[in-house]
């Protein structure tokens, strides 16, 4: 003969088993421990535990076992509140710009930037690309500037074909500053930095050293860097400083205001 079929928890006559609920415990939350009758709010967590604080300021510190306190006379268990989401950080390009997730670069703008150099052309790209790719900005290296009045004819500005142009050592009395006053253009913008050379614009800190090194009258500025240093050649030395250089702060201000305005002046459609 088989026996009466009691369900699944004869014990309990088949009844459910009370369900204790979860509740987080944020600062601020009102229990009260069943066993001393302690009751205060939830001032914070301390290996483990959890604080109470009662309304006379004294503090007592209780273990989170399940179903151990009451809320409202009803048992709960108290559980570590879920941490609050970080925020996601914006990432940033190299200029210090908000950094454009999934990027392709537009179409390239008839406007141009020149530079002197393959090197000015080299650390513009490494901290200003990603600024460049998004506004649709091509670089150009010259390869000097003695003939700058002649090649800005020869580009031929107009409406939303402008020319902005970086120029080294661009000081009162220069050649250079002689050479850019003979540029009368509209749609040409002309900034420059004091040093003699884009190198020296890199703050000497960021390459590991104090200053940068007076080189002598005559003597080409790079080679008499790399010859005081012990840099090697030309070439190595800038391998060495491209390779120190992560960021707009690694640059001189002068060169960092020098660029940021020829980028505004050729992607501003309303000049």
């Amino acid at each position: 003969m088989r026996s009466h079929d009691y369900g699944r928890d004869a014990v309990s006559g088949g009844r459910p088993r009370k369900q204790i609920p979860e509740l987080a415990a944020e600062p601020g939350l009102v229990v009260e421990d069943p066993a001393s009758g302690f009751c205060g709010a939830v001032v914070r967590f301390e290996y483990g535990n959890v604080v109470l604080e009662d309304r006379h300021g004294r503090h007592r510190l209780f273990p989170l076992a399940p179903a151990g306190f009451l809320v409202d006379g009803r048992p709960v268990t108290l559980v570590r509140p879920a941490p609050a989401p970080t925020p996601a950080a914006r990432a940033v390009s190299a200029s210090g710009s908000v950094r454009v997730r999934g990027l392709r670069a537009r179409t390239a703008r008839e406007s141009r930037i020149w530079v002197e150099g393959i090197h000015d052309a080299e650390l513009v790209e490494l901290v200003w690309g990603h600024d460049l790719r998004v506004e649709g900005v091509v670089v150009e290296p010259l390869d000097g500037i003695d003939r700058l009045a002649e090649r800005v004819a020869e580009f031929g500005t107009g409406p939303g074909r402008r020319l902005g142009v970086l120029v080294d050592h661009l000081v009162s009395g220069s050649k250079e500053s002689r050479i850019v006053d003979a540029v009368d253009d509209d749609g040409v913008l002309v900034t420059g930095h004091p040093y003699v050379d884009v190198w020296a614009a890199v703050k000497p800190s960021v390459v590991g050293i104090a200053a940068w090194p007076s080189v002598p009258r005559g003597v080409p500025w790079k080679e008499g860097v790399c010859a005081a240093l012990g840099w090697g050649a030309p070439a190595d030395g800038w391998r060495r400083v491209r390779a120190a250089v992560s960021g707009f702060r690694d640059l001189e201000p002068p060169l960092v205001g020098a660029v940021e305005r020829l980028i505004d002046f050729v992607t501003d459609p309303g000049r």
